[in-house]
């Protein structure tokens, strides 16, 4: 079973991104092909959850266009994502916030969590 693991890894080019966890907001630019034209488009929106592990780990981006909710999965080690940003980082206490879905007007406010850098003290 190690040995398909190290083989999967071999061969799935590893992209950078940053640490997200559910609750964060992130904006996702991803490659569209449209016939023989390829462009790149932004998704941002709450992510809702991270599951799998290593090379077959996703993550759920939620976000409302107009007063519909849109929800897109997204392997982490596609080639098609150009890059992830953290926008905020929110303040959660599930890993899996899918309560979230039902929330509308201010209950669906998720708290920002203070992040300190480490050259203040």
């Amino acid at each position: 079973m190690e040995f398909i693991k190290e083989i999967a890894n071999e061969l799935v080019e590893k992209n950078n991104i940053p640490e997200f966890s559910s609750g964060d907001t992130v904006t996702v630019a991803y490659k569209i092909k449209e016939g023989n034209k390829e462009r790149i488009q932004q998704f941002q929106g709450v992510v809702l959850q991270r599951r799998g592990s290593g090379t077959t780990e996703t993550f759920t981006v939620r976000k409302m266009s107009g007063n519909i909710g849109v929800e897109r999965i997204f392997p982490i080690n596609s080639p098609f994502i150009e890059s992830i940003t953290v926008n905020k980082k929110g303040k959660v206490r599930r890993s899996r916030i899918f309560y979230f879905r039902g929330r509308t007007g201010k209950a669906a406010r998720i708290k920002e969590k203070k992040v300190y850098s480490s050259d203040k003290k």
